[in-house]
């Protein structure tokens, strides 16, 4: 057997394993149980974190030099490119060492800050939901009062989110994005003509299930969904700590060095 069929093995053992496992315990939790606000919707604050390792790479894959294995967290295991947008991808994947957005300590992005190593904190009101990210240190509003998208397009780096609620589930649409924000560290990327629907529930109290589905013409032939897990982070100190890596370059100007006399 060649050296590329037993990757391919070891890879589709890997994602019928995680697939398995998913599947025998991600059951949602009777309704009741989750938390809830004062008006009766579902209660998404507190501080959130992914372990699925996704911004090592979407689509399942195995070890690298710069990354772990991963079973990827894309529904159907690969991401529809259009052959442009692929031969795009594979000039990002050669120089993602520099060509990252993350390593210009640029803002992860939408969806990309949802499923990356580090959290994110959540506080909700009736009328919207402020995500707040430890890289970088970006806000996030998803927008639940009723308005609309604004008129034309506007490049935002996290996009512009308007959401609704569908029974416990919060739906999100979101849109206007740049373009210039990468999917993970393997040049898995989007064009400004994306369109995210986000949808948001509670698997048990402590989990969240987050789908996402991506429509974007000018790089994917089809729409897409990719499917993740947050957990509640319950340490009695965790909180989110600034990670402005772009000012790490000042450090040793502060506090402002003694003179040399």
């Amino acid at each position: 057997m060649s050296n590329r069929s037993l990757a391919l093995l070891a890879v589709a053992s890997l994602v019928f394993t995680a697939a398995s496992a998913f599947g025998q315990t991600a059951k949602p939790e009777a309704a009741q149980n989750i938390p809830r606000t004062a008006g009766g919707k579902p209660d998404f604050s507190g501080i959130w974190q992914s372990l699925s390792g996704a911004d090592y790479g979407l689509e399942p894959h195995l070890a690298t030099k710069d990354g772990p294995p991963g079973a990827g967290i894309v529904v159907g295991d690969v991401i529809p490119y259009r052959p442009e947008a692929l031969a795009e991808r594979a000039k990002k994947f050669a120089a993602r060492a520099t060509a990252d957005p993350r390593t210009k300590c640029f803002t992860l992005g939408t969806p990309r800050g949802i499923y990356s190593n580090e959290p994110f904190q959540i506080l909700q009101r009736p009328r919207d939901l402020t995500l707040l990210y430890e890289f970088g240190h970006p806000v996030r509003t998803i927008n639940t009062n009723g308005t609309e998208h604004p008129d034309g397009h506007i490049d935002f780096w996290l996009g512009d989110s308007r959401g609704h609620w569908e029974g416990d589930t919060l739906v999100v649409d979101v849109t206007d994005f740049n373009g210039e924000t990468w999917l993970d560290r393997v040049g898995d990327f989007n064009s400004d003509e994306l369109h995210l629907v986000e949808r948001w529930s509670f698997l048990d109290r402590n989990t969240i299930r987050y789908r996402a589905t991506f429509e974007d013409p000018k790089v994917y032939t089809r729409p897409w969904t990719i499917e993740v897990l947050l957990y509640r982070r319950l340490e009695p100190n965790v909180q989110i700590i600034e990670n402005y890596c772009s000012t790490l370059d000042y450090d040793k100007y502060y506090p402002f060095p003694a003179s040399n006399e």
